[in-house]
């Protein structure tokens, strides 16, 4: 069996719609500059509040993604 090493990085993703398509948005954003996403893990979720309304979704993510020092 080969060993393998991954990094894991923190990012945050937004939505106007939910927490899911916050979340949705953050792995498919980094996932266009990343190769070998591996796990995405919800750590904190919370709301952008303006005038006493919800304005933004926000899911803060841990994402690991296979290293390659190549």
């Amino acid at each position: 069996m080969s060993e393998s090493v991954y990094k894991v990085i923190e990012i945050i993703g937004t939505s106007a719609k939910s927490w899911e398509d916050a979340a949705n948005n953050a792995v498919q954003t980094a996932g266009r500059n990343l190769k070998n996403l591996r796990i995405a893990e919800v750590v904190k979720l919370d709301m952008k509040v303006e005038e006493g309304r919800v304005v933004a979704y926000r899911a803060r993510l841990n994402l690991s993604f296979k290293y390659d020092p190549q």
